[in-house]
């Protein structure tokens, strides 16, 4: 594995030394994932805090008519999860998948609760991480409520100007909260 986007990562926040660095990766696994392969599913238990080395993860849940709600997108350099589950140790709310072939960084719960206490510094670092999940998903339940599906989708390019490009519209509709259909003539005007 290539190390570099995760420890680039991580020094954004704090500094390690190459001992921490060393201990802190002896605890990494890395997995190889096919497009469409899950990683977590809806009623499981999370165990393990997931990073974006290459490719692309999506969590989302789906209703009682099959539809899809994206929440989150993680191309490479991102973390994604599903926190409730992680956090608390019960049955999760969302399904993780690759969005297409993907190589991740995958560190176990217990594992990072023994790494707080041997690496104390990462505690800051994984605090940054929660806080910015939770500034995103706080603006994304105020721009569900507040703007319009063009400025919804105008965020989305914003956010994920890598991935605009390469999603199928289904996925981009799904993460705005709209329908294909509705998408393809938003984008037709």
């Amino acid at each position: 594995m290539d190390q570099h986007k995760l420890t680039e990562n991580i020094l954004k926040q704090i500094d390690l030394t190459k001992e921490e660095m060393d201990l802190f990766f002896s605890f990494v696994k890395i997995k190889k994932v096919k497009k469409k392969q899950f990683l977590l599913l809806e009623g499981d238990v999370s165990r393990y805090a997931l990073f974006v080395v290459s490719g692309c993860l999506r969590s989302y849940c789906v209703d009682e008519n099959g539809y899809q709600y994206i929440q989150q997108f993680a191309p490479e350099g991102w973390w994604i999860g599903d926190m409730y589950s992680l956090v608390t140790g019960k049955p999760g709310y969302l399904a993780v998948d690759a969005v297409f072939d993907s190589e991740i960084a995958m560190i176990a719960k217990t594992d990072l609760n023994r790494l707080y206490t041997e690496i104390p510094k990462l505690n800051i670092y994984f605090r940054v991480l929660a806080e910015n999940a939770l500034v995103y998903y706080q603006s994304r339940a105020m721009e569900n409520l507040r703007l319009t599906a063009k400025e919804r989708y105008e965020r989305f390019c914003t956010r994920y100007p890598s991935l605009i490009a390469c999603l199928p519209q289904k996925q981009v509709a799904a993460y705005i909260g709209v329908t294909p259909e509705f998408l393809s003539k938003m984008l037709n005007q």
